[in-house]
């Protein structure tokens, strides 16, 4: 039976809108902080134990998650050339549908490989990358190298508000 009204969306069955009773602010991270993730590198040296130990969340190294590990994914690789090779075969596995079952791609980390500005060729590639899916740069931070992981770099606050790690 067509009676030539078009219906709208069904607001009505979420309920009441109910106004919170009045309290100190929630900290911006607070919702975050309940998502958990896992790194997974997509070559060796990629930097998932240090992004791990400094953003929280589980270290998967080279693998992928298993089943009781958390299924959101961050993709982690080098700015180098052999790097944005390999995060990008890893995305297209996600975009053809053959990562394993169960598993959600949430965003790329992308850490660099040497201090200083990306060479064009190579920031080219990072552009590309950006435009399929959300990417992460992590600078080059020297403490890590010295096994030194503290708190997060300020330029990273954003990956620190997705992953909960901002204080």
């Amino acid at each position: 039976m067509h009676t030539g009204m078009r219906q709208g969306p069904e607001i009505w069955l979420r309920g009441p809108v109910t106004t919170p009773e009045p309290g100190p602010p929630e900290p911006a991270h607070a919702h975050a902080a309940a998502r958990r993730f896992s790194w997974v590198g997509t070559h060796g040296g990629a930097g998932v134990s240090t992004l791990a130990a400094v953003y929280g969340g589980h270290d998967s190294g080279r693998s992928w998650p298993g089943p009781g590990d958390p299924p959101s994914v961050l993709l982690v690789a080098r700015t180098h050339a052999a790097g944005l090779d390999t995060v990008a075969g890893a995305v297209e596995l996600f975009r053809r549908g053959q990562a394993p079952p169960g598993l959600d791609l949430d965003a790329v980390v992308l850490v660099a490989d040497a201090p200083g500005r990306l060479p064009r060729p190579l920031a080219q590639r990072v552009k590309s990358l950006e435009s399929v899916i959300d990417v992460y740069r992590v600078p080059w931070v020297p403490s890590w190298r010295l096994g030194e992981p503290g708190r997060p770099p300020r330029e990273t606050e954003d990956l620190a508000r997705l992953t909960g790690a901002a204080r």
